[in-house]
């Protein structure tokens, strides 16, 4: 299962879901996790969804378009995100994961490894079988 962090360094979750420009993906297994690709938005912050903001259909294109690029991944670890932005991850099959104080990813990993190696909850348990 594909795991995306949004960061603003490739180390912590530190940013804001339409704000991130980079996501870190790593893959989830029963048995470990491994890094697996930068996905790449914009240099820094994704303009593309900031200054369309309170633009309508133009922001709502945008931001589905980022939904989409991050499908593949059943959860995403972020700073903060807005509702109609959660409600298209969670459509999507995708758990919106925020952390309240930036946190290394490294760490978030590990968390999350010993929680699918102890009792997940339900539905980490359907994400993790239906990859």
């Amino acid at each position: 299962m594909k795991i995306a962090f949004a960061t603003t360094d490739g180390k912590n979750v530190d940013e804001h879901f339409g704000r991130a420009g980079k996501f870190v993906i790593y893959n989830l297994t029963t048995e470990g996790y491994e890094f697996a690709e930068l996905r790449r938005f914009a240099d820094g912050v994704d303009l593309s969804v900031v200054e369309t903001k309170g633009l309508g259909k133009l922001h709502d294109d945008r931001v589905e378009e980022k939904v989409n690029r991050l499908s593949d991944c059943r959860i995403i670890y972020l700073t903060e995100i807005g509702g109609p932005s959660a409600a298209r991850l969670i459509k999507k099959g995708i758990m919106p994961i925020k952390v309240k104080e930036v946190v290394p990813i490294e760490e978030s990993m590990e968390r999350l490894f010993k929680t699918v190696k102890g009792s997940p909850p339900p539905w980490l348990k359907k994400a993790l079988s239906s990859d």
